[in-house]
């Protein structure tokens, strides 16, 4: 690190509010072998951002945005020091004394990095730099994305909403948006609108989430939910965008047992989940390459209005309701005792849009949904009840799926805020008066079937003929 280097860090020190909690730490990187220098101070002391500066930041595990995990980067700092008979340009950890001299801090650095620990500031100031800015919502005329859509419009963005309407429909998005029908399987239509909005952020909803069929349509799933999301991820490199926010799924971490948390390794069931893991890897990779930063949220079993109640293969809580509907029995795969934990839209849009304002949230994932787990057969008596009918399931050979899905939300908590305000009961009851006053729609178009062997057989009814080569 060069002279002046070291009298930045010094000015820095000095800066820094007097006081008990101001402290400095030195520590190295044990991906990349540099050096980094944090100054600054507690919470409770001050009211600004806590810095890090002359950091070649390569292990984002190590090296934590969030200010609720600097008690482990502080104590991780301690235990390199100890191996360090050096001290550094202000004083020990938590030493608010004098400081020692100057001591040299190697290797000197390729490259300068800044990684801001957001204080109680810091998050209002991301806001306001975010306010307005240009954004791309994808999937925008479909369940989740019409509502993220919303949400932005309300935080004062201009908003670019794209949907092929395959299986969204015109009328759920906003009229504030710009609608623009199209699919991002189209290169030229997504790289003629990041030249002409030179979005800000990318908000990536577009899907076709079907984990079940997955398994017979693995082109299509693949075309749609790799090949598109990759299309979106070159735009945005080449654009700069500040922060492409991706919706995953809880698909990724398959039966590994829950409840199941973001440091667990993904090991996907179906291929719907493969290529969720493979845009999840793709943008890492992204980030360490070119340096584009993300937000990942592993949403599950999102129910509420404007889902799609035609849709005869994936959303139970909309397949349930239009069954009623039609006056038809609530298929029931298997005995109806695998459990699954259902979350409202009301509970998830807000905090997908608004984590582009936490620092904090920046390169992170997270698991978004409910804590509570129900079977199925609880489900459908929810569901049953809401719409005014008792409860009628027809039971069918049981599929190849999880039978056990749950997630910790912890991390979405400390970080965004995350609470769980609808209930499942009240949830399904607005879902449910949405439901008869809207009625079902036709059944969005999905490409042929690849693969018939071993296809369910109420599902073969309903799909068009495998193709052939």
């Amino acid at each position: 690190m060069t002279d002046q280097e070291l009298d930045e860090i010094d000015r820095r020190c000095a800066a820094a509010r007097p006081g008990p909690s101001t402290s400095w730490v030195e520590g190295r990187d044990h991906t990349s072998g540099s050096s980094f220098i944090m100054v600054g101070a507690d919470d409770a002391h001050r009211d600004d951002d806590i810095e890090l500066t002359g950091a070649t930041v390569a292990d984002q595990d190590f090296i934590a945005h969030a200010r609720q995990d600097l008690p482990r980067l502080l104590a991780e700092v301690r235990r390199l020091r100890a191996q360090r008979s050096s001290a550094g340009p202000c004083g020990d950890v938590g030493d608010a004394g004098e400081r020692p001299a100057r001591a040299p801090i190697a290797p000197r650095l390729s490259r300068r990095a800044e990684v801001v620990v957001p204080g109680p500031r810091a998050a209002q100031r991301s806001a306001e730099r975010a306010a307005g800015a240009p954004v791309l919502v994808t999937g925008a005329a479909g369940f989740i994305g019409s509502h993220v859509v919303d949400e932005l419009l309300a935080r004062g963005h201009e908003v670019v909403a794209l949907d092929d309407l395959s299986g969204g429909f015109r009328d759920h998005v906003d009229p504030r948006a710009r609608f623009v029908e199209g699919s991002i399987l189209d290169v030229a239509l997504v790289d003629r609108l990041f030249d002409a909005h030179r979005f800000a952020y990318v908000f990536h909803l577009a899907a076709y989430a079907a984990e079940g069929l997955s398994h017979f349509i693995k082109r299509f799933n693949y075309q749609h939910n790799l090949i598109g999301s990759v299309n979106l991820i070159n735009a945005s490199v080449r654009h700069d965008v500040r922060a492409f926010v991706f919706a995953s799924s809880i698909a990724v971490y398959g039966r590994t047992a829950p409840p199941v948390t973001e440091a667990m390794p993904t090991a996907p069931d179906d291929p719907y989940g493969v290529a969720k893991a493979a845009v999840e890897q793709d943008l890492r990779i992204s980030r360490e390459v070119f340096g584009l930063r993300s937000i990942i949220f592993r949403p599950h079993n999102v129910y509420g209005e404007r889902q799609h109640l035609g849709d005869r293969y994936r959303n139970v809580v909309g397949i349930f309701i239009s069954q009623i509907l039609r006056g038809e029995p609530l298929t029931i795969f298997g005995d109806g005792t695998q459990t699954r934990a259902f979350s409202h839209v009301a509970d998830v849009a807000p905090v997908i849009a608004g984590a582009i304002d936490v620092p904090a949230a920046y390169d992170q994932t997270f698991n978004l949904g409910a804590d509570r787990a129900v079977t199925v057969n609880e489900l459908g008596e929810i569901v049953s009840r809401a719409m005014g009918v008792p409860f009628r399931p027809r039971y069918l050979p049981a599929r190849h799926e999880v039978a056990h899905v749950h997630a910790s939300h912890a991390q979405a908590r400390a970080l965004l805020g995350y609470e769980e305000r609808v209930s499942l009961e009240a949830g399904v009851t607005a879902m449910a008066a949405w439901a008869r006053r809207h009625g079902p729609r036709p059944s969005p178009r999905v490409g042929a079937i690849e693969v018939e062997k071993n296809l369910p057989p109420s599902w073969r009814a309903r799909t068009e003929k495998p193709e052939r080569p």
